[in-house]
């Protein structure tokens, strides 16, 4: 698989990578990596030997190279470590080491009672939190802990990173619109599982549901994670439908790096964004709009790629 270069591949707009993991094997537990060096399957990855290796700062940082990053958000890595605050403490010291990341999307059970007080651990460890994911398992809207913990959400000023499929799109709608001071992001274009004609309908009817509620942003990534022979054009229409439904003004690219590395190379999985919104036409202005700019807004990194507080 490869990205043809052409004169609609322009690598001067910045790039700002919404979504990558670091992980260090002996620092966090990882489980589902497991031992350096073993061979595992998972059913949605496929094997992936390649990925169960040390992805620290100073290996990882050189997959950015040639596609103009000038900033990153690092998405929580299901470290399952003892205290999740201790993956954020870690990365905070990345950030003043490698100048990226420069905004945290950290982990925080808000299912859990106590959640609130560990998302204020959260924000003093790193003035670059900016948001929650939860992905050990479904939200449950209905959960009496989860409704008073995704409230004090707004009392810190953090986003909620949607991490749901087709059949929770809905209720994550429905979530998001009964607090409408919480910015909700979500994450990998709503995580397509499937990639037959009856499940795409099924898909786009969902995401067109959901960005009905105007404080939701789409993170278009992690494409490859079920296309794993992904083209430019089999990606193409997941793409556009995401921008159709959210707009410009709402839509981001993110790579999912490094898990994505069993797919492609970054340069290519870049260059096919680049090359699907060049060929669809966007100008110059909203190609920056999906490149970096969203990303700079919603993330609140300043233009020079720090974190803004």
């Amino acid at each position: 698989m490869s990205v043809r270069v052409d004169h609609e591949l322009d690598r001067s707009i910045p790039f700002i990578e919404t979504h990558h993991h670091l992980w260090e094997l002996g620092r966090f537990p990882y489980p589902w990596l497991g031992e350096p060096g073993t061979e595992v399957h998972n059913g949605t990855l496929g094997p992936y030997k390649a990925i169960r290796t040390d992805w620290g700062p100073k290996r990882f940082f050189r997959e950015f190279y040639g596609q103009n990053v000038i900033a990153s958000v690092h998405v929580e890595a299901d470290s399952r470590a003892p205290d999740p605050v201790e993956e954020t403490i870690w990365l905070d010291q990345v950030s003043r080491e490698h100048g990226m990341p420069n905004a945290l999307v950290v982990y925080c059970d808000l299912e859990r009672d106590g959640a609130d007080a560990e998302l204020a651990r959260h924000l003093e460890a790193s003035d670059l939190t900016r948001g929650v994911r939860i992905r050990s398992h479904p939200d449950d809207p209905d959960a009496p802990a989860f409704r008073r913990n995704y409230a004090a959400l707004e009392r810190y000023g953090l986003s909620y990173e949607l991490n749901a499929s087709p059949g929770k799109l809905l209720s994550g709608r429905d979530v998001a619109a009964a607090h409408p001071n919480i910015q909700v992001i979500l994450g990998h274009a709503g995580f397509p599982v499937r990639r037959d004609e009856e499940y795409f309908r099924w898909w786009c009817s969902e995401i067109s549901a959901l960005a009905e509620v105007d404080h939701v942003a789409c993170k278009i990534s992690g494409l490859g994670m079920v296309d794993h022979e992904w083209t430019v054009e089999s990606i193409r229409p997941w793409v556009l439908h995401c921008i159709e439904a959210f707009g410009v003004e709402r839509c981001m690219f993110g790579t999912n790096w490094p898990v994505d590395v069993l797919y492609a190379t970054y340069l290519e999985q870049v260059d096919a964004y680049r090359v699907i919104i060049a060929r669809e036409g966007f100008g110059r202005e909203d190609q920056e709009k999906l490149l970096y700019r969203n990303a700079q807004r919603y993330y609140r990194i300043d233009s020079g790629g720090a974190g803004g507080g």
